[in-house]
């Protein structure tokens, strides 16, 4: 790594702009973007290598590399016919605008209710199928409350200016994309007030961002019957034996307050309401499958939301919906072709040497009791391992067959029986074993995972890349990347939401009382050293992202201590690198949006903040007291 754009004179007083300054000033955000850095950099490069491959697929010049490949050229050359989709225009759309137009009662909805789901129609309740986190080999059936219109519930109060300047942008947008698909100027404003009022009343009683971040805080099984007892309207035997194909014993709820409260947002009083707001999800939803004035229009709201200039370019955002739905198939083209078993290979073995680390230091952990300690070290070493992309494709991209444009197939319609495919497959896993080999990310995704109801790390092979990982860089560089990486998604496992699942993925305390104390009070020191900070004008909530700060404290002091253990250590590179790949330029919008509701904190602090925890990163830029990097001992945080 050359050190010609580091600022030396910086590095005491604020180390993230002492690395990344120079890039951030001359850094551009393209105008489709609400963001550039580190890992955009990495999925701007993997989007154009793929494109510019199916490109070729659709020319004839690259063969599809089997069926699952030859579906999904079919796909993507109905989402990049743009004349088809222009002449088509709403029209795909009409059949399922008719079909809620049609219910004019709670029984016509009934009549079908089964099948509306599976279609992918909006209810104003969900229900789904995980893991339950009690009998993690088995999936169970869960119930949560719907999503709103604006990100997170905190924007419905009355004292967030957010919400109060972007409700009128998602309205004025509905009403356009209404009056697009059919309906009269007057008729789409009643649509869109009677859908906000539906939709400002299931805000009042659904969790917040920061309620959700205590995950564990989602279990709260019921039998079947009493929660049924509480949606009076709908006819929920006829609904679940039509997923499930029997009535269940027993639900798992996310939300239990906002089904004491189903009965006052949905009855006769709120029906026509309730229709209203699924024509906007709906056609919300849909626009980006039709016609390019309808995508564009369709995006006005996420725009604002993230503060990009202009929408995704018409090709990129056919390819993004073509790969997305087939992502798991792209994954597997882009992993076999740019990664390989060689690569595969060289990181799952650092991967364990990680987890290697990891149980030396748990085995010299100070604070744990001996019988916690070999509680976690048991979990540790039951920890999957997936790196790169999944030895087989799952089975159900192998029923994804699309009706091609030369046979009169449509994007609208392949996209709906896809989803309904999915979605079928979906509640066919209610109480079958947990196929543990199944990825929830793509190969091609720049991002990696733990899942503590599996206790699987997963490292898909697009973000095994420089700055990250790379053989032309050092150890310590490597360590400072994909090291702090792998080291944090195994402190997942040990986070607040993580440590409270054993190593089988229940959830389960296998903690004494005292060291779950101690524990407690180390997160909440967590909670305190970020809570607060100033950002984008605004505040870091320390709760909202706990739980990956903790993971970033432990990932960065585990790596660090691997990189110690090379020939070749380079302290200096290990907490450079450790900056770079967290440098990002966001749009002031964006930044307010993701302290809101994302569950990490702002980038600048993740590379900032966790260096000042470690004495390491004193000895080697003698920072001082008086610096401005500089943290007293009292106030650093450790926890693994």
């Amino acid at each position: 790594m050359s050190n010609d754009k580091i600022n030396e004179s910086l590095i005491k007083d604020d180390f993230y702009q002492a690395v990344n300054g120079e890039w951030v000033k001359n850094a551009t955000i393209p105008s489709d973007h609400s963001s550039t850095g580190g890992f955009m950099d990495l999925v701007d490069n993997i989007d154009k290598t793929l494109m510019n491959d199916f490109d070729a697929l659709l020319d004839g010049s690259m063969q599809p590399s089997n069926d699952d490949m030859q579906e999904f050229k079919k796909l993507y050359d109905l989402a990049m016919d743009f004349d088809k989709r222009e002449q088509d225009g709403a029209k795909p759309l009409k059949a399922t605008l008719q079909r809620i137009e049609d219910v004019k009662s709670f029984d016509d909805l009934n009549q079908q209710l089964s099948d509306w789901t599976l279609s992918g129609l909006p209810l104003p309740f969900g229900f789904g199928i995980e893991a339950d986190m009690k009998n993690a080999k088995y999936n169970a059936l869960y119930a949560s409350g719907a999503s709103t219109f604006l990100p997170d519930k905190t924007y419905y109060d009355k004292q967030n200016p957010a919400g109060a300047k972007l409700m009128p942008v998602f309205r004025d947008m509905m009403q356009k994309l209404l009056t697009m698909v059919g309906y009269d100027e007057q008729q789409a404003k009643n649509i869109v007030d009677a859908a906000e009022d539906f939709d400002r009343t299931i805000a009042t009683h659904i969790k917040s961002a920061e309620e959700n971040a205590d995950f564990t805080k989602m279990y709260n099984p019921m039998s079947y019957s009493d929660l049924a007892s509480q949606i009076e309207k709908f006819d929920m035997d006829d609904y679940v034996t039509g997923l499930i194909g029997q009535v269940p014993d027993q639900v798992i709820v996310t939300e239990p307050d906002y089904f004491k409260a189903f009965n006052e947002i949905v009855n006769d009083d709120t029906f026509s309401k309730m229709k209203n707001w699924m024509i906007v999800k709906v056609v919300k939803g849909s626009a980006g499958l039709l016609s390019e004035e309808l995508r564009q229009i369709g995006g006005t709201f996420s725009r604002t939301l993230s503060g990009k200039k202009e929408a995704t370019k018409p090709n990129k955002a056919a390819y993004y919906l073509a790969s997305g739905l087939f992502d798991q198939v792209v994954g597997d083209y882009y992993g076999r072709k740019y990664f390989g078993e060689k690569a595969k290979q060289d990181v799952h073995d650092m991967v364990v040497k990680m987890i290697n680390v990891y149980e030396k230091r748990l085995s010299q952990n100070d604070w744990l009791s001996e019988d916690t300690k070999k509680m976690a070290i048991t979990k540790l070493n039951a920890l999957a391992i997936h790196v790169g992309y999944p030895d087989e494709i799952n089975p159900l991209y192998h029923q994804f067959k699309v009706v091609g444009k030369e046979d009169g197939g449509d994007l609208y319609t392949n996209v709906e029986n896809i989803d309904k495919i999915i979605t079928k497959d979906k509640f066919s896993k209610w109480n079958q074993p947990v196929d543990k080999s199944i990825w929830d990310m793509s190969a091609n995704t720049v991002n990696a995972y733990y899942s503590p109801l599996e206790n699987v790390i997963v490292f898909p092979a697009a973000i095994l890349q420089a700055p990250f990982y790379s053989l032309e860089q050092s150890s310590s560089q490597n360590f400072g990347g994909i090291g702090a990486v792998i080291a944090h998604e195994i402190s997942h496992a040990f986070d607040n939401n993580g440590c409270q699942f054993d190593q089988y993925g229940n959830l389960n305390n296998w903690w004494t009382e005292d060291d779950h104390k101690h524990f407690d009070a180390l997160a909440e020191n967590m909670v305190k050293e970020f809570d607060g900070l100033d950002f984008a004008g605004q505040k870091v909530n320390g709760k909202l992202t706990v739980s990956e700060n903790i993971a970033d404290a432990g990932g960065l002091s585990c790596a660090l201590e691997a990189a110690k253990g090379e020939a070749d250590v380079n302290l200096r590179d290990f907490f450079i690198n450790w900056a770079t790949i967290w440098r990002t330029k966001s749009t002031e919008q964006y930044k307010q949006l993701l302290l809101s509701i994302d569950v990490h904190a702002p980038t600048e602090l993740r590379a900032q903040v966790q260096v000042k925890n470690l004495e390491d990163f004193y000895k080697t830029f003698d920072v001082q007291p008086g610096d401005g990097m500089y943290l007293p001992e009292d106030k650093r945080v450790n926890i693994w």
